[in-house]
């Protein structure tokens, strides 16, 4: 405060407005460059660490791009390695069906003739009694 009221004497008692307008200079050139107080940045210090984080935020989103994609080609790949697995495993249920399917079919067959034959046995019997009998 000191030296805002010493430039204001300054510059009453200056003899011409070309003294004024250099007290004024020098005034804003210490201002200028009067050392700044720590954790104070400077608005050029604020630039750069704009332009820094602006920089480490694209070179970050650029990072996740290439990220997301290898995730997508990744999850793609795991994706039709399911679809292998599913069809090599619905071919086995298949043939493993239709196997137990002919399996039951001999079975019926087998225990079809057999009492096709049972049954006829059973009738001509029942027909020598009652004709024989």
């Amino acid at each position: 405060m000191a030296s805002a009221i010493s430039l204001y004497e300054d510059l009453i008692n200056a003899a011409d407005e070309r003294t004024r307008m250099r007290l004024i200079a020098e005034a804003l050139d210490r201002l200028e460059h009067r050392s700044v107080p720590d954790g104070v940045a400077t608005s050029q210090q604020v630039a750069d660490a704009e332009a820094r984080s602006t920089a480490n935020l694209r070179e970050t989103e650029l990072r996740l791009q290439k990220e997301i994609e290898q995730v997508r080609a990744d999850l793609r790949t795991e994706i039709e390695q399911v679809r292998a697995d599913l069809r090599t495993e619905i071919e086995h249920v298949r043939a493993d069906l239709q196997t137990q399917i002919a399996q039951a079919k001999a079975d019926m067959l087998k225990w079809g003739a057999g009492l096709f034959v049972l049954q006829g046995t059973a009738i001509v019997g029942a027909l020598a009694a009652i004709l024989g009998g």
